[in-house]
């Protein structure tokens, strides 16, 4: 056995040229399944993410007029389709679904590096605090990181979200023209307006959502394998009310 060997097992450490540091397949399979499934769901409740944005920033909206505004959630429910069409209800869910296959899937891959920061060479059972503190710490780094990336996308979500025109009046025309009048009008900053309340938000969502999981998944699971789907999705769903 070589003394840099002995030293890597010594002291619980990986070897740098240890392939296992990064898993290209485990990284592409979260890629796909936490995309895909993103994808599908938001999709499926586009129309009620549209009627909360717009009784969210209806009053402080400029294109939507105080004799306009939406009484509640049936009046929204019987107007958008009359006065924009059945299909805007669907407005700006493109955007919410190219940004959204991106935060999933960062959110899980920059975790996973996070963890091997914060959380490596901590025992669940005799260093449980650090290893529980370590685990929120990767959540709502990988949180943030993802964010960071994805921002203009959620911007222009809500931009689209909230456009009540139709036709020629609508403000914009798509995801494209959103996010190049944007950056024509205010500059590139301009695509990441709210960004500072936005990432405190993810981080304390993130942090809670995947310290929980990682922590809770850690304490039910006895042994080396993985745990079944539906124990997984239990566990995900707690997290997600916690």
């Amino acid at each position: 056995m070589s003394s840099t060997t002995a030293q890597s097992q010594g002291t619980g450490k990986s070897h740098p040229n240890d392939k296992s540091t990064f898993d290209v397949k485990k990284f592409v399979i979260d890629l796909a399944s936490g995309g895909t499934a993103a994808a599908v769901s938001k999709t499926a409740v586009a129309p009620i993410e549209r009627v909360k944005l717009l009784l969210q920033v209806q009053h402080a909206s400029k294109t939507i007029e105080a004799d306009k505004r939406y009484k509640g959630i049936i009046d929204v429910f019987k107007r958008v389709p009359a006065e924009q069409g059945f299909a805007s209800f669907w407005r700006g869910n493109l955007a919410n679904v190219i940004r959204y296959f991106p935060t999933q899937a960062l959110n899980f891959a920059f975790k996973d590096t996070y963890k091997k920061i914060f959380v490596a060479g901590y025992d669940k059972d005799k260093d449980f605090w650090k290893f529980f503190g370590g685990n929120l710490m990767s959540g709502g780094a990988a949180g943030a990181t993802s964010l960071c990336f994805v921002y203009p996308l959620d911007f222009a979500r809500t931009r689209l979200a909230v456009d009540v025109g139709k036709g020629a009046t609508r403000e914009f025309n798509g995801l494209i023209d959103c996010l190049v009048k944007v950056v024509k009008s205010d500059g590139p900053v301009g695509l990441y307006r709210g960004f500072m309340v936005s990432v405190q938000g993810i981080i304390v969502y993130r942090a809670a959502y995947f310290g929980l999981f990682d922590t809770i998944k850690m304490m039910v699971s006895t042994d080396k394998k993985k745990l079944n789907f539906f124990v997984a999705w239990m566990i995900a769903q707690v997290c997600s009310f916690a």
